[in-house]
């Protein structure tokens, strides 16, 4: 009995520390976004994807000093694969934040847990639930509602759709991406993880910025180093996150990122928060908790 108590103690202590990181984890990256937004397009993509994989890898290789640890790890090839969809992904997403609203962009973002089922069904063979079809039905009506301002809005709608479909294309290589840090965080430690990104990251952005460089200037210096430091403390915190919890109650506490954003959206850069983007990030939302519970219980009707 005392036994049981202490492993439920342990288990509720575990569980409260892996909400708190993916909380601050939500909350960094919705002001990596904000960094990123306030860029204003000003400086190219690669350009911010390098000086963040420049941030991350001073500080990670700093921490790994200090502690002592084997920055290279035990699973290389899989780490090497985390850094390219972790750098796909951030391409992706810093394109469509610097085009739609950060509101927009962010809930686009979170129909990943869909693109998570559907891989695991084209990859691992695993039977799709028909909750899981109404799930992604669910979740791509919610694209299309939080779109619509977009459209609405816009002066140039062949980039709006542009953007609309990189900020997808972000969503399935996030998804991706998750799947390796579960995966690897069993093994290997946070901060290994954590440096592989800008490991792969800077190689794979130097050749895009030859011709294609801006010298930043004044306040654009400040939002760079806001998106490195926020993109540290975001991908530490959810990494660590997604070793303490389940993917399932980490994918529903990742939202909280969105939530963030739409704050920010609407204080910083007076965006319009309209009820068809509620209405489409609630679709999301829905379409998340009924992935991640269908698989939570088709995973538990195997384990019986």
């Amino acid at each position: 009995m005392r036994e049981k108590l202490i492993t439920d103690e342990f288990n509720l202590e575990k569980n409260s520390k892996g909400i708190r990181f993916l909380l601050v984890s939500g909350l960094a990256f919705s002001l990596m976004s904000v960094c990123v937004k306030a860029i204003g397009g000003r400086i190219p993509i690669s350009e911010l994807v390098l000086a963040r994989a420049t941030i991350s890898i001073i500080i990670t290789r700093f921490f790994l000093y200090k502690k002592k640890i084997n920055p290279w790890g035990y699973q290389k090839r899989l780490l090497i694969i985390r850094g390219l969809l972790g750098t796909f992904a951030l391409f992706c997403i810093f394109k469509a934040l610097t085009i739609l609203a950060i509101a927009t962009a962010t809930v686009i973002q979170y129909i990943y847990p869909t693109f998570t089922v559907l891989c695991a069904h084209i990859i691992l063979k695993e039977f799709i639930l028909r909750k899981i079809i109404y799930s992604i039905s669910i979740g791509w009506i919610g694209i299309f509602l939080v779109s619509q301002p977009e459209f609405i809005t816009s002066s140039n709608i062949q980039e709006t759709i542009l953007a609309i479909i990189i900020a997808i294309l972000g969503a399935l290589m996030t998804s991706l991406a998750y799947i390796c840090v579960r995966k690897l965080s069993s093994k290997e430690h946070p901060l290994v993880i954590i440096y592989y990104f800008p490991l792969v990251s800077i190689p794979l952005s130097i050749p895009f910025i030859i011709n294609d460089f801006v010298l930043p200037t004044g306040s654009d210096w400040f939002w760079i180093l806001g998106i490195g430091i926020f993109t540290q403390i975001g991908q530490l915190c959810i990494t660590e996150g997604l070793r303490l919890l389940p993917a399932s109650q980490a994918t529903s506490l990742n939202y909280s990122q969105v939530v963030f954003a739409s704050i920010w959206g609407v204080l910083i850069f007076q965006e319009t928060i309209t009820s068809s983007i509620y209405l489409g990030g609630f679709c999301v939302l829905i379409s998340t908790i009924i992935s991640i519970s269908a698989s939570k219980s088709h995973k538990q009707k195997y384990e019986l």
